[in-house]
């Protein structure tokens, strides 16, 4: 890639009041900014930047659970006029050559401060959040909420959305294609490449197998399937390992116990970020079970650049990084033995595995899906759009 040799001064906005799996994605492009050159200052809930990974919004999510809708509603309008104040004095403050801003619904201090101070708005968009928070919890100002999702994507000089199956929201929505720039996420390949260190807690792995998955497991996981299976196939040698932990956890246990392979099985609980490399080094199948079909899922990308055999839905968004039986195997959905199908192939076919994990690693360089890579793009991207 072409080298961007300018260092800029950067204006990052966001409103995540939770430190979880969003927040790696803030983290990951602030440092990859830094590491490049560039100086970013933050403008951010302060309860965001004091709390530890993992905490759940503090009294932002006991307004959410214990206010009226409309009302909760109201306040994120208002913390946008807040939120406002706070960018047009960091402006003064730093004199940054461009905003960047998080989208979140009933947000548009970054276009008010934008146009105010006269500065490029870049925006990077993760989500529809519109459409996604009317399905799951509803929306009482449903009008307005849609209004601000539109404002702030045509408002921005650039849109950053994570797969092109987002960018079509955009588009209809109305977005010039011209100011639509899709970049997934992307892989931290100095966490990443360093030695592993295999966990005291694991047991011994050496001659298994190793199924694997990552993530907070629920029932539509459909992890069960992975249970019946093994126990089908009567292969001791067969290991599932579970990064992570939620409410299916305790079925799984007892399934595993009835099918009598309880010692095949083994849950880490939470696992740091920092260790992340370290569970996932002794996989050698990957699971990501299900998708949101707008999502640029970052455990896949960790499974790729890990050298996993992965197995993943034939969903529009995962296509854009996969192809099945080059650097993974993709199951239909809509086909109840597909994912178990695919599972059993490459449980008999050891070659298999290492031929699509050797592909999914280099898949991550050939596409470049790195942060460090991400940065560059986006400091690209505003070169291309800032005043004369």
């Amino acid at each position: 890639m072409d080298a961007v040799n300018k260092q800029y001064r950067i204006l990052y906005h966001h409103r995540i009041a939770s430190k979880d799996g969003q927040y790696v994605h803030v983290e990951e492009i602030i440092n990859s900014l830094r590491k490049a050159g560039h100086q970013v200052f933050i403008v951010a809930p302060k309860l965001t930047e004091q709390s530890e990974f993992g905490s759940s919004g503090g009294i932002v999510a006991w307004l959410k659970q214990r206010l009226p809708q409309h009302l909760y509603e109201v306040l994120e309008l208002l913390y946008a006029v807040i939120a406002f104040i706070k960018l047009v004095s960091a402006v003064y403050k730093y004199k940054p050559d461009f905003i960047y801003e998080r989208f979140n619904l009933f947000l548009p201090a970054g276009v008010w401060a934008g146009k105010c101070c006269k500065l490029p708005l870049l925006l990077e968009v993760n989500a529809p959040i519109y459409e996604e928070r009317k399905k799951y919890h509803g929306i009482a100002l449903d009008r307005l909420a849609r209004w601000s999702q539109h404002y702030c994507w045509k408002n921005a000089h650039r849109c950053f959305p994570v797969t092109n199956v987002l960018a079509d929201y955009l588009r209809r929505a109305g977005v010039n294609e011209t100011a639509i720039t899709v970049i997934p996420n992307g892989i931290n390949e100095t966490v990443f490449s360093r030695p592993q260190v295999t966990p005291a807690e694991l047991p011994p792995l050496q001659g298994k197998i190793v199924i694997g998955f990552v993530g907070f497991c629920r029932e539509w996981h459909g992890l069960d399937r992975v249970l019946t299976l093994m126990a089908k196939l009567q292969n001791p040698a067969l290991f599932f390992l579970i990064i992570g932990d939620g409410p299916a956890i305790a079925a799984l246990k007892q399934q595993a116990a009835e099918l009598n392979i309880s010692e095949q099985i083994f849950v880490s609980g939470l696992v740091s970020r920092n260790d992340m490399p370290d569970w996932l080094a002794p996989m050698h199948i990957a699971l990501q079970p299900d998708v949101v079909p707008y999502a640029s899922p970052l455990k896949m990308l960790e499974y790729m650049y890990m050298a996993k055999a992965i197995i993943a839905p034939d969903s529009a968004n995962i296509r854009e990084l996969l192809q099945h039986r080059q650097n993974a195997l993709l199951f239909d959905m809509a086909q109840p033995q597909s994912f178990t199908q695919c599972l059993n192939e490459l449980c008999e076919q050891p070659a298999l595995i290492a031929q699509l994990g050797a592909n999914a690693k280099l898949s991550i360089a050939q596409q470049q899906l790195t942060w460090d890579h991400n940065a560059w793009r986006i400091v690209q991207q505003f070169e291309q759009c800032r005043p004369n």
